[in-house]
């Protein structure tokens, strides 16, 4: 009999391995991290001895969730300007506000942001903003695991005097967390209408430098193209396609204005796109092509956006909701199933955080799950768990959150900070906002 450290029994596992299977009556078992087995409850409690065992009777264990596109510490400014075209609240309301962004506040942001991830099955994210340092230090805090940037534009932010700096704090961090093992760092230029052809070509240049993924906003809005067009000639795929931005490397979050010749040229180049269903209906920005997108075999990753453009960071939210919007948008109920916006949520999450382990329960894998309750009344009947993920869940069902075996969130507390702090902490944001609104 082998040794692991835990043992977690539930009614069903969502494995999404290779031919995405679903085991009832079945268990996980996590040693050093890693799922060790996953299989019928019987037969690894026979072949495993854990040092702790949970029994999550009428639960379901998932892969943890993966947001692919997140400015988490934008929680201070949710619900501050609702329902707004793009760039007027860009410009309006949220720009000037982060002229005056703090460190201290970037932090507090994010830690609400992430604990609200983690109180909804979210076990990773890709974020971009200011202060990304304090971003990452709060990562740190909460345990989850964590890609960031510090966003790159052509004029001065609270935190960067400019391009340059923003590169720099860029190389330092991509040197500070070399090699940890929950935290890494990527190039964020922020989009094609706030830089220009050599600050993304520097952008480029470090990330090949270095060999850290890109993570820009693109082709995000009719608007977006037609300042592209207007400023450089060209639409904003083929524009960041002669820069040489669109790589295996790159992650692109939004790409709604698209054309066909587009969408060919994004399958060539390996990207991953990050849809952010959500965001893109909040902002009347349109519906992303997904199903082209996955007919063409462009990897198709899902994402929340900022909690200011949202006002959630709840993954299950977003599987729902991106299913709904293209079986609409298309008129066409069998298009983005149940099936594909999970895989988006987790497989896609890891190709877009360039962590091919991640989003799967199999042995070998890193030991990212949650555990969903099955008896809550939304839940019943049973009788397909993907439908019941996507359609049914709404995160809250959530009792448990790991990552790399750690339990980071069970059954209302969090395991890493006190969520009463947290509680005074998001009060002391509102106050601050409020004074430089």
């Amino acid at each position: 009999m082998h040794t692991c450290d835990l043992l977690l029994a539930a009614d069903y596992v969502l494995t999404q391995d290779h031919e995405r299977h679903i085991l009832e009556d079945a268990a996980v078992a996590v040693k050093d991290g890693l799922v060790a087995a996953v299989g019928k409850a019987d037969e690894v409690r026979a072949a495993w001895a854990p040092a702790r065992t949970l029994d999550m009777g009428g639960g379901m264990i998932v892969p943890g969730l993966i947001n692919s596109h997140s400015h988490v510490s934008m929680t201070f400014l949710r619900g501050r300007a609702d329902d707004l075209p793009l760039m007027q609240w860009l410009t309006e309301h949220i720009f000037p506000v982060e002229a005056r962004l703090t460190p201290e506040v970037a932090r507090m942001g994010a830690l609400l942001g992430f604990a609200e991830m983690l109180r909804t099955g979210t076990t990773a994210c890709l974020d971009m903003y200011l202060f990304e340092e304090q971003v990452l230090d709060a990562a740190r805090t909460a345990g989850i695991r964590c890609m960031g940037g510090e966003v790159t534009f052509m004029f001065p932010s609270a935190c960067c005097a400019g391009p340059e700096e923003a590169l720099q704090r860029t190389r330092a961090m991509a040197e500070r967390y070399a090699g940890h093992d929950r935290l890494s760092v990527c190039v964020s230029p922020h989009a094609v209408y706030t830089t220009t052809p050599d600050i993304l070509s520097r952008c480029r240049d470090l990330a090949e430098e270095l060999n850290l993924p890109l993570h820009i906003h693109l082709a995000e809005t009719a608007s977006e193209t037609e300042q592209c067009l207007s400023l450089f000639g060209k639409r904003p795929i083929p524009y960041c396609a002669d820069l040489g931005l669109l790589s295996p490397r790159a992650t692109l979050a939004h790409v709604v204005d698209v054309t066909d010749e587009e969408l060919e040229l994004l399958a060539q180049s390996g990207a991953v796109v990050a849809h952010n269903p959500s965001s893109n209906m909040k902002l009347a920005s349109g519906a992303a092509r997904i199903p082209a997108m996955l007919q063409r075999g462009i990897p198709v990753a899902l994402g929340t956006d900022g909690p200011a453009s949202n006002n959630r960071m709840n993954m299950f939210t977003e599987m729902g909701r991106a299913a709904l919007m293209h079986k609409l948008s298309g008129g066409d109920p069998t298009v983005f199933s149940a099936q594909e916006a999970l895989d988006a949520a987790t497989l896609g999450g890891a190709a877009a955080l360039h962590a091919p382990g991640l989003g799967q329960l199999v042995p070998g894998a890193p030991a990212d799950l949650a555990v969903l309750s099955l008896r809550e009344p939304h839940m019943l009947p049973m009788y397909n768990a993907v439908s019941q993920t996507v359609y049914a869940a709404t995160g809250m069902e959530t009792r448990l959150t790991m990552v790399a075996g750690e339990i980071l969130y069970m059954d209302g507390a969090f395991t890493r900070f006190s969520y009463d702090d947290l509680l005074r902490e998001a009060d002391s944001l509102r106050r601050w906002t409020l004074g430089r609104a």
